[in-house]
């Protein structure tokens, strides 16, 4: 088993909080990390339509069951439990009793939300990061292989090609959220919606646009979209607020979690392909946002991430706010450093000033260095 960075950030919380609520898309590692880091308590899964029925139907005999605390599985589909687990908690007031695991984001926060505020300690679980993988000692050796691949756990530790992979994860997992989440119809037209956002990935969202290319309405599309948010499949990276006495654009921009879904949507088969695909670029700038992404979700903290550009094009990738300062990082496909790739970080330096905090460079190369300005990171150092 590979370390989860999570592990760590699970067990502190355990220590101040009753709930520990775990969420992330599906097959990330939630339950395989709740079990490892608890493997002291019982586990049930809401999957289990037996289990469901008896937490349904009698919530107060089914958390009876479990004296000592438990993991509970996909919690999201039995709101009724998190009342009674309210009054199990606080009459009990024993830390670190309760793991919830869900892979509808917004479902399960809901009901933490509603009933169970302040007794929750939450961890989003990603795929795997590429600073995860290395320090497990995996090759990440090859950077067009690693688009294609993606970094969902069950695309490393099986022999299936990812192309197989990602189409069974859609049809297996997405569909069937969506069809608990929502009741759509048209389910092909919904593929279509998809496919659609996986060619947006790295994009500012244009939700007429989407729309009207999928042949549905404006409200649909962004119904659709908060499907996908809510799923783990998409996030959307706010613009940062501050103008600088610029006019900014206040559009966000859309980015899927994981590159190897994406890709397997856009029919890019493997690594050659991959090479020359007209969306690496952009493919290449979902994993690196999703790598800082994932360093602060599975830290247990929010992200502090945002973009920024003006209305004559200038823009940062990445904005990390860190206390007062911001934290500039530009993000770049190509193996060949270039003259232009450091031309946005320097007009950001002169228009932020005091503000700005060191500049970051991260490109398709192997190389790391330090300049006067700008810190340079190969991809594989992220």
């Amino acid at each position: 088993m590979i370390p989860r960075h999570a592990h760590s950030a699970l067990l502190e919380l355990a220590v101040g909080y009753p709930v520990l609520a775990l969420t992330g898309p599906r097959q990330s590692g939630k339950t395989t990390l709740a079990r490892a880091a608890f493997s002291e308590k019982a586990y049930v899964s809401l999957e289990d339509l037996d289990e469901l029925a008896f937490a349904t139907q009698d919530p107060r005999g089914f958390l009876a069951r479990f004296p000592r605390g438990a993991v509970i599985d996909e919690a999201q589909r039995c709101p009724a439990i998190f009342s009674y687990l309210q009054g199990r908690v606080d009459a009990e007031r024993r830390m670190g009793a309760f793991v919830l695991t869900g892979s509808q984001q917004f479902g399960l926060m809901a009901g933490i939300t509603q009933t169970l505020a302040g007794r929750v300690g939450s961890v989003q679980l990603l795929p795997f990061g590429v600073y995860e993988l290395t320090g497990a000692r995996v090759a990440v050796d090859n950077l067009d292989r690693l688009l294609v691949q993606g970094l969902y756990p069950a695309v490393h530790d099986r022999p299936v090609t990812p192309d197989r992979g990602y189409s069974d994860y859609v049809a297996t997992y997405v569909e069937r959220d969506v069809r608990q989440i929502s009741a759509i119809h048209d389910l092909s037209l919904f593929q279509r919606f998809v496919k659609m956002c996986a060619a947006r990935t790295g994009q500012l969202l244009n939700l007429h646009a989407l729309a009207n290319d999928c042949g549905i309405s404006h409200p649909t599309a962004r119904a659709w979209l908060s499907i996908l948010e809510a799923s783990y499949i998409v996030f959307l990276l706010q613009p940062h607020y501050r103008n600088f006495g610029k006019r900014l654009v206040k559009t966000p921009k859309l980015y899927f979690h994981d590159t190897g879904l994406a890709a397997a949507l856009l029919g890019i088969q493997d690594e050659s392909h991959m090479s020359v695909h007209p969306s690496r670029p952009a493919l290449f700038e979902t994993l690196i946002v999703n790598e800082f992404l994932k360093v602060r979700y599975h830290q247990g903290q929010r992200s502090n991430l945002y973009f920024w550009r003006d209305n004559v094009g200038n823009e940062i990738d990445l904005l990390l706010e860190q206390g007062g300062e911001l934290v500039a990082v530009e993000i770049k496909s190509g193996q060949t450093l270039t003259a232009d790739y450091f031309t946005g970080l320097r007009r950001w330096s002169a228009i932020a000033g005091a503000q700005a905090a060191r500049l970051h460079l991260i490109f398709g190369g192997d190389q790391t260095f330090e300049t006067e300005a700008v810190q340079v990171h190969s991809w594989r150092e992220v």
